[in-house]
């Protein structure tokens, strides 16, 4: 439990607080560890608190009525996820479940509401992530209703090379069918984007390693959105 409360300040969520405040919000958290395929839980349960994943990866996913999966959002280590729930006081919005064995932190809703009252800053930063959370919403409701898949998969490699740190060389952390539910399509039209996109040297494809041959020709292609032609 220890290791994985070294986290802490390093998230979004808690960086920058004093040391103080951090062995108060570490006295809260509760250890939980998951295998792969685990749910955390589901639409419409009680938000009765929120996660930080400590280890491995998250999915946050809606099913459609015909059961189709639709996936929102893929965290990892240091991200927190939940946290709407606890400050509208309604039920979770979506599903989360595990998609590599993972060891999660929860904090109580009703403990760290009691942390909050008390700590200023800690209500800063999570006014924050709040934010940021609402504008990649905003970023993919754009890209889902206004960007063809080419120009939202070129968006998702230079996202995820700005977050590894790479400007040539990507690992995807999710399989290519996750990552088409992530983008709004099918596996079948992922894999031919992405076959046009070699073809045309804007990227190679090795597995899941993507090396970006041609990074101004793929940001022209997530601005504007455009279909490979």
């Amino acid at each position: 439990m220890d290791k994985y409360l070294k986290i802490l300040p390093n998230t979004s969520i808690f960086s920058g607080l004093p040391e103080d405040q951090l062995e108060k919000i570490s006295s809260i958290a509760v250890g939980r560890h998951l295998q792969k395929g685990e749910s955390i839980f589901s639409e419409g349960d009680d938000g009765n608190g929120f996660f930080i994943v400590a280890s491995g990866l998250v999915k946050i996913y809606k099913l459609s009525p015909e059961g189709k999966e639709h996936i929102l959002h893929v965290f990892g280590p240091g991200e927190p996820f939940g946290e709407v729930a606890v400050f509208t006081g309604q039920p979770f919005p979506a599903n989360a479940q595990a998609i590599a064995e993972s060891h999660l932190l929860f904090f109580p809703k009703s403990d760290f509401v009691r942390l909050i009252s008390n700590n200023p800053s800690l209500s800063l930063n999570m006014l924050a992530v709040l934010s940021m959370r609402l504008r990649q919403f905003a970023v993919k409701i754009e890209n889902l209703s206004l960007k063809e898949v080419p120009g939202r998969l070129a968006a998702y490699l230079l996202y995820i090379a700005d977050e590894q740190g790479s400007r040539e060389v990507v690992q995807l952390v999710i399989s290519k069918g996750q990552l088409a539910s992530l983008l709004g399509t099918i596996p079948e039209t992922l894999s031919r984007v992405f076959a046009k996109m070699a073809d045309q040297n804007l990227i190679q494809v090795k597995g899941r390693s993507i090396t970006i041959l041609n990074r101004e020709e793929l940001e022209f292609l997530a601005e504007h959105g455009k279909d490979l032609s």
